[in-house]
């Protein structure tokens, strides 16, 4: 597991709130790595995540806001990244184990079944190309 996303943060911040917050930092994340990558492989995969997971963020909260009203209780913590691969596991991991304890509607399901998609293609980049 990664030092970014840690099961027990799950069990100490259960609110969407904390999961759109780590989702929303983790397009800042990607941007830092981004700009301090020095293979260019890397560089555009971290790019394609950044300027990707902005609407998906943004389709999420507005159709979770839909139903259940405006999230106001974000959380106030922040961590910087290390290493790009390790922090997209990291969040892959995160994602997973967080969708258990966010609202299961079908809609909501379906957009966070698009970060993960998202996630897996970067985590495919990172891996794989040069």
């Amino acid at each position: 597991m990664n030092k970014y996303y840690k099961p027990e943060a799950i069990a100490t911040y259960p609110t969407v709130a904390a999961f759109v917050l780590a989702i929303m930092h983790s397009q800042t994340n990607a941007h830092l790595l981004h700009l301090q990558s020095r293979s260019y492989a890397e560089h555009k995969a971290l790019q394609h995540y950044y300027e990707g997971i902005d609407g998906i963020i943004d389709d999420y909260v507005e159709t979770y806001q839909s139903k259940f009203g405006l999230i106001t209780n974000y959380p106030t913590t922040y961590e910087a990244p290390a290493a790009p691969l390790e922090y997209m596991v990291g969040l892959s991991d995160y994602l997973k184990q967080a969708r258990s304890s966010l609202p299961q509607d079908s809609e909501l399901q379906n957009i966070l079944d698009e970060m993960a998609a998202l996630i897996d293609r970067t985590i495919y980049k990172l891996r794989f190309l040069e």
